[in-house]
């Protein structure tokens, strides 16, 4: 009886585990770009670096947004 517990225990994670490699596939880090040799970044870059970052958080929170469905509500 402990055995089929067992097994359903790891079979239980094992689905776990699929479901969230699928959901964190759909998510991409956003791409940071290095300065070339090393050189440090001025103001200004960092400025823009940090303004580009956040509009593609800002995207990629719209589109995931947009592919939840809409929940009834319950009145």
């Amino acid at each position: 009886m402990r055995m089929l517990g067992l097994i359903g225990l790891v079979l239980a994670l094992v689905v776990i585990g699929l479901v969230v490699k699928k959901q964190l596939s759909g998510l991409s880090a956003p791409v940071v770009s290095a300065t070339p040799n090393g050189a440090a970044s001025t103001p200004g870059d960092a400025r823009a670096q940090g303004q580009q970052i956040q509009q593609q958080f800002k995207q990629q929170l719209d589109q995931a947004m947009q592919q939840r469905p809409a929940m009834p509500d319950d009145k």
